[in-house]
């Protein structure tokens, strides 16, 4: 046979393809974004938090929202998860994430919907993976309701990224319409607005501060559990923000 028709070259050649990569994966050993600018990403990033998530998740359902290429769905696969499904709006990282399933022997429903979709599963999952898609959203609270009101069962596993000033502040629950002085203190919850482009890419759209990010989980009805990394958040369910209305759906 000659060399340059052997399987694990054909193979090298199929995921050559299908590139870009945004996520590194390994399909039967051959790296799928080697020269990655963030370096082995996201494998490395999971080693920091990969505890938080029980090593045998005993047949329970995940939802993988914004999969990418499907390094986590594949990894809770991995970890003896029963249903997994991956979704993503985007059909170029679902192809990758259909090869890599395929070629690693894993069973994964993926699917093309968003995450403002999630209501037409129809369906609560044991955990939701929502990892590095908040900032890229135009309406990220009304994400982060839909996921609490329509998909998330016992816990979810969120990472966002965050600039600005990284300290909480101790808040009152109410301020006169007159206060103006809190506004000015920069570890005030805020939401940096991205009008352009932010790291050459035109979906990122809002990017919290720490404060405003803790915030905004709260006030969708998430706990904190665990903040393993500075990013990284184990969320279970608690009660919506007072004054807060579940988000409208009206299925197709």
């Amino acid at each position: 046979m000659d060399a340059r028709s052997t399987p694990g070259r054909d193979l090298e050649q199929r995921i050559a393809k299908l590139g870009p990569w945004f996520q590194n994966m390994r399909i039967r050993g051959i790296e799928t974004a080697p020269e990655h600018f963030l370096g082995d990403y996201p494998s490395f990033k999971w080693q920091g938090f990969k505890h938080v998530i029980p090593e045998d998740l005993e047949g329970r359902s995940v939802l993988d929202v914004g999969c990418n290429a499907g390094f986590y769905a594949m990894e809770m696969k991995r970890r003896n998860a029963g249903r997994v499904v991956g979704i993503d709006s985007d059909p170029h990282y679902l192809k990758q994430a259909k090869f890599a399933a395929e070629h690693e022997g894993l069973d994964i429903d993926y699917r093309q919907m968003s995450v403002y979709d999630v209501p037409k599963l129809k369906e609560r999952f044991d955990l939701v993976i929502f990892m590095g898609v908040l900032y890229h959203l135009r309406h990220p609270l009304l994400a982060l309701d839909l996921l609490y009101e329509h998909a998330m069962g016992d816990l979810m596993l969120f990472q966002c990224l965050q600039r600005g000033d990284e300290r909480i502040p101790e808040l009152a629950e109410n301020y006169d319409f007159s206060e103006w002085a809190m506004f000015d203190r920069p570890e005030y919850p805020k939401l940096f607005f991205v009008e352009e482009r932010y790291a050459g890419d035109p979906t990122n759209w809002f990017i919290p501060n720490k404060a405003a990010m803790e915030a905004m989980l709260r006030s969708s009805g998430f706990v904190i559990l665990e903040n393993p990394e500075r990013e990284v958040y184990l969320l279970g369910r608690g009660e919506r923000h007072y004054g807060v209305e579940p988000p409208t759906f009206v299925a197709d």
